[in-house]
């Protein structure tokens, strides 16, 4: 993906707006005791905002594993990012896996809280150095 700076940054942006969109949406169905798409809203969250910053390096992943894989060598691996956020973040595709595609499965008020929380943590950790990254661009 070949864009200026202004544009990552745009894209980062929109992208940011999504997930924290996406997070209340989570909010409001775990409140309204709707875990499974609770799941499905946290996970989404936490993906739009992994893709927010990997925006920033002008990298588009096009698969869900990509996008770990990608955080990983270039954010994780150097140290911009804990190690911690692809834990939850695998935990977190596990699960709305789990709650998209299978017909029994199950996620009770704990699970869905802990995918609302590692959500929160994710967009939290990843908008922090997104902002830093974003006023070194614009230096």
């Amino acid at each position: 993906m070949n864009l200026e700076k202004k544009d990552k940054r745009t894209l980062s942006d929109v992208r940011m707006d999504k997930a924290k969109e996406f997070l209340s949406d989570a909010r409001a169905t775990y409140n309204d005791k709707r875990y499974r798409s609770s799941v499905n809203r946290s996970y989404y969250a936490a993906l739009s905002a992994v893709r927010s910053i990997l925006a920033l390096e002008g990298a588009n992943p096009e698969t869900h594993d990509g996008a770990v894989t990608l955080l990983s060598l270039r954010f994780v691996k150097i140290g911009f990012l804990p190690v911690d956020i692809i834990k939850r973040f695998k935990v977190l595709l596990s699960r709305r896996t789990d709650v998209d595609y299978g017909d029994f499965d199950t996620i009770d008020n704990a699970e869905a809280e802990d995918s609302l929380k590692s959500a929160e943590q994710i967009i939290q950790t990843i908008d922090q150095v997104r902002t830093k990254l974003i006023r070194e661009i614009s230096e």
